[in-house]
């Protein structure tokens, strides 16, 4: 059977050993050559590969559901449930997806596009199950990194209490998240994979055997069931915290040997109660490149398969915002050692990667765990150091609550550094960074500002590190606009003050962050059809520069506001609430992000449908122009 003739996971029940070796060649063949094509998430998907195939030959996809953790893992499982043939559309504009969707399979049981959650959602499934009096087995797949996650230990706490529901487990060890995993859970793990007894079995066993008179190679099988016996009396030992903590423990598995896995999972389905396999894998399996470097093929943008290198940009780009960021703090952080750069299990996607490097004291990494993030930043801040905690937008959104009780309610100066803030592209809705703005501009104490360019980053870098309360910083995804940088000398902002960098009598354009440039490129659209705008760079969505905005508001008659973020509560509201508050009563156009999902795509083709590119945004303030006259002074 050939993969693109599977249109059903249960078409693997009875397929052969062989057979599903076959299939599991194909599977990363089709896997790398789309992603060598398109660019997406590598390494993940090809580590998994006989762990999904034995999977679902043990379960009745029909009936039996499966969650995956993040959905990173999961394209071998998009692959083996009907989407062969649209698998070159991966992460285009409607195509498939890169995370779980449920709206775009059957098969896809939980939508997931944040670590740790598998737990959580698969229990919720089984004790739905169970309440309706249904028999179907649930079943959980969740990486060591995402296990790091409070969420994930949560659910297992609470699994653990419920012996009578049955729940399996997956857990894929390939001692990696998308950087190399820290903390306790892996080093215990790791503990797991290199102790006595195992090491024992796996290495020196089979040796002792071949020792033997008349045995030599001939007691191949024979051996293979006394490894795994002798592994099973191992476990007490190595698993004895998943044990502790209520679940049948059974591993450490080999993941790339489809009898072990096969065998383990029909056994894993007859036992009551919470389960958990140890799966170990090889994260980048079957591509010797991404196997060496398992972090840098975590994902990948379009390359060439035989190199493994990344397909050349037709011309220079600037530095990416994520590469200033690291530049620059590395460089403060050398002449001030209260500086402590903190990510959660994202060192290279936000730059901090940089400072690892060069000030690996100054330096912590805290794993998938963004609420304990928070919370220690404000641990360090009590006792007078300066955290920089850096995270994506979409992460942050998870230590909301740290945010507001441990940091802003304590007034702590912990300086939050908002990467792939607005729209990100490809990764669809589950990372589109375009709640930031609202949700922090609601917290007292909370400074917010965002830069127009890579060099007003600078500054503002210096800016949040001298500031004496909680303060963010967002700034987008992507390469900066070529502005001049400095190598050091950089000057603070003042806090809540804006800059005209464009007069006009007709419009007064206030852009924040990154839609500043294109206000620019806005108002010389209106300036062709006679109507000159100011604009202005905000700089700073709380405190908002009302000196400077609200008089030219009054002015000039007519305010548009633009941003890369939602419009519900965003930067626009903020200028809206001033003018109601001022009793200043002119015409307000906000344009930002309206009130809805934003699915994967281009940056270029998801700004297009918003109608977000300057030349839309143009002509929609020609046609308010056509539609009201004009009210200076009003």
């Amino acid at each position: 059977m050939h993969l693109s003739e599977l249109t059903h996971p249960n078409q693997l029940h009875g397929l052969s050993i062989y057979q599903l070796q076959q299939i599991a060649r194909q599977l990363r063949e089709k896997h790398l050559q789309t992603i060598a094509a398109s660019g997406g998430h590598l390494g993940p998907g090809l580590g998994v590969v006989e762990l999904t195939l034995a999977l679902y030959q043990t379960l009745d996809l029909d009936r039996d559901k499966v969650t995956w953790d993040v959905g990173h893992q999961a394209y071998p499982h998009k692959l083996l449930t009907g989407r062969y043939a649209r698998f070159h559309t991966l992460r285009q504009k409607d195509g498939v997806a890169g995370y779980l969707k449920r709206s775009e399979s059957k098969f896809d049981h939980f939508g997931a596009g944040h670590a740790s959650t598998s737990i959580s959602s698969a229990l919720g499934m089984a004790l739905a199950r169970d309440r309706k009096g249904e028999t179907h087995k649930v079943v959980a797949v969740i990486g060591d990194g995402a296990l790091t996650g409070g969420m994930a230990l949560e659910a297992i706490n609470h699994a653990g209490h419920l012996p009578k529901t049955n729940l399996l487990v997956v857990l894929n060890d390939n001692e990696m998240s998308i950087s190399p995993n820290v903390g306790a859970i892996p080093r215990y793990l790791n503990k797991m994979r290199l102790s006595a007894p195992v090491q024992f079995i796996s290495e020196n066993l089979e040796e002792q055997f071949k020792q033997l008179p008349f045995v030599g190679e001939s007691l191949a099988p024979e051996l293979e069931r006394v490894k795994e016996s002798m592994k099973r009396l191992a476990v007490p030992k190595v698993g004895a915290v998943f044990e502790e903590l209520g679940f049948t423990y059974m591993g450490p598995i080999d993941g790339h040997n489809l009898q072990e896995l096969i065998t383990t999972f029909q056994q894993a389905h007859k036992h009551t109660g919470p389960v958990l396999v140890h799966v170990v894998t090889t994260k980048g399996k079957g591509y010797e490149i991404a196997e060496k470097d398992q972090v840098g093929y975590h994902a990948q943008s379009p390359f060439n398969l035989a190199t493994g290198k990344a397909a050349p940009s037709s011309k220079p780009k600037p530095p990416g915002y994520s590469k200033v960021f690291g530049d620059t703090l590395t460089k403060l952080a050398e002449n001030n050692p209260k500086i402590i750069g903190i990510t959660a299990a994202m060192a290279t996607g936000t730059g901090l990667d940089i400072l690892q490097k060069q000030l690996p004291e100054q330096y912590i990494d805290v794993g998938i765990a963004e609420q304990h993030a928070v919370t220690l930043a404000a641990g360090l801040a009590c006792e007078g150091m300066r955290p920089v905690v850096t995270i994506y937008s979409t992460f942050l959104q998870r230590g909301f609550d740290q945010i507001v009780h441990d940091v802003c309610i304590q007034d702590l100066p912990v300086f939050f550094c908002i990467d792939r803030a607005g729209i990100v592209g490809a990764d669809g809705p589950t990372h589109q960074g375009m709640y930031d703005i609202a949700y922090l501009r609601c917290i007292p104490n909370m400074v917010l500002m965002a830069p127009k360019d890579e060099a007003e980053l600078q500054r503002m870098i210096v800016t949040g590190i001298d500031h004496t309360g909680p303060i963010a910083l967002r700034y987008p995804r992507g390469n900066g606009y070529g502005a001049p940088l400095m190598e050091e000398g950089w000057e603070p902002l003042p806090i809540g003050k804006g800059e005209i960098i464009r007069n006009g009598d007709d419009v007064l354009l206030v852009g924040y962050g990154s839609m500043v440039y294109p206000s620019m490129q806005v108002a010389e659209i209106l300036s062709e059809h006679g109507i000159e705008a100011t604009v202005i760079n905000a700089r700073f969505a709380k405190p908002l520069d009302t000196e400077l905005i609200l008089p030219l508001a009054q002015s000039i008659g007519r305010v548009v506001t633009l941003e890369e973020g939602c419009l519900p509560g965003g930067f626009g509201s903020a200028i809206a609430e001033a003018l109601l508050d001022a009793d200043i009563a002119v015409p307000l156009t906000r344009i930002g992000i309206p009130d809805k999902l934003v699915d994967h795509a281009t940056p270029e083709e998801s700004k297009a449908d918003l109608g977000l590119t300057p030349p839309q945004m143009a002509d929609r303030i020609l046609k308010l122009f056509s539609k009201q006259p004009l009210t200076v002074g009003v």
